[in-house]
């Protein structure tokens, strides 16, 4: 044998070492959930994954092909987050509430969380029309941009492991209602006027709130949408006062003690 042919075999003899590794790691993962679960443990902990990072820095510190390695490492990481969120939601979480409640901020924690895909609505909306929200509305009316919504949520029913970030007015469709909870758990957040306010003072790209930004105007508009939001919700969240981990963290737990009682799915 040359070689070439002694460092393939080394390398073969590697790459099973690595799959084995791996496979164990995974195996590993979904024990360390079972025993959070088990013991009431909570389910996020960025400190972990910060000892980790850290952890990783130093070994390779000085180390030839530092980069090449941690991409393994973060595509590892992604994986482990992605084997958490299956056995955590094998459906979609919607999340609906006002303005200025929270739902971009996290949708885009549990995405680093769970290495979820996330679906902004009106994002996906505008760019596949070419055209902002507002424009939409004065080229094609209401109706079209409301029908678009409802597209969309039958579109995701496809999808698991999926945050849906719904704009303000999806849930006050009774129809859309009813598409979001064909495959997914609907989330209300919520949050008192003041801290609605508070958030968007420097937020100029909601026509609606330019030009009433006063608890009055805010707390009256959340008024109307009350009963349809809560009606829509399969669980309900306040954000006042609470970190983003903190929230995720209710979410999740919430989610579980939802799936004990009633299944994953409705």
């Amino acid at each position: 044998m040359d070689e070439l042919e002694l460092l393939r075999a080394d390398l073969a003899q590697t790459d099973e070492i690595l799959l084995n590794t791996l496979l164990m790691r995974n195996r590993i993962v979904e024990q360390i959930m079972n025993y959070k679960e088990g013991n009431d443990i909570d389910i996020l902990q960025p400190e972990q994954e910060a000892r980790q990072r850290k952890w990783l820095a130093d070994s390779l510190e000085g180390k030839p092909h530092a980069e090449e390695v941690k991409a393994v490492f973060r595509s590892v990481l992604k994986n482990s987050k992605k084997i958490q969120a299956r056995k955590l939601f094998d459906y979609n979480i919607v999340l609906i509430g006002f303005m200025g409640a929270g739902k971009s901020t996290i949708s885009t924690q549990l995405s680093d969380a769970f290495a979820m895909k996330v679906v902004e609505m009106d994002q996906i909306i505008a760019e596949r029309e070419g055209m902002t929200i507002s424009e939409i509305f004065e080229v094609y009316g209401e109706e079209y941009f409301r029908d678009a919504e409802t597209n969309l949520l039958i579109e995701m029913q496809s999808r698991t492991n999926t945050v849906i970030s719904c704009g303000g007015g999806v849930p006050l469709r009774e129809r859309n209602v009813a598409e979001m909870k064909k495959n997914g758990k609907v989330v209300l957040l919520t949050a008192r006027p003041e801290t609605i306010l508070e958030r968007l003072k420097d937020d100029h790209s909601r026509p609606l709130l330019e030009n009433n930004k006063n608890v009055g105007f805010v707390q009256e508009l959340m008024e109307k949408r009350r009963e349809k939001y809560e009606a829509a919700a399969d669980i309900i969240i306040e954000t006042d006062g609470k970190t983003e981990t903190e929230i995720c963290e209710e979410v999740i737990r919430r989610l579980r003690e939802e799936a004990a009682v009633y299944g994953s799915k409705n």
